[in-house]
């Protein structure tokens, strides 16, 4: 949704985040999707993706 802007603001850090977020339930066809965003992002947009995750998970995916 995010990477494509449907129904949401397109955001690359948000798809991103869900992105890792899927990987880490085991959903194996991330890996192409993930590495298409990370060529738009910065190392800055990469860091902040990841602290976005690990905020998202400790809130049990709750206001992410």
């Amino acid at each position: 949704m995010y990477a494509e802007g449907t129904g949401v603001t397109q955001d690359n850090i948000y798809a991103h985040m869900w992105e890792n977020i899927a990987a880490s339930k085991g959903a194996k066809d991330t890996t192409e999707r993930k590495d298409m965003i990370e060529k738009q992002l910065t190392l800055t947009d990469i860091s902040k993706a990841q602290k976005l995750t690990h905020d998202c998970v400790k809130k049990n995916y709750k206001e992410c």
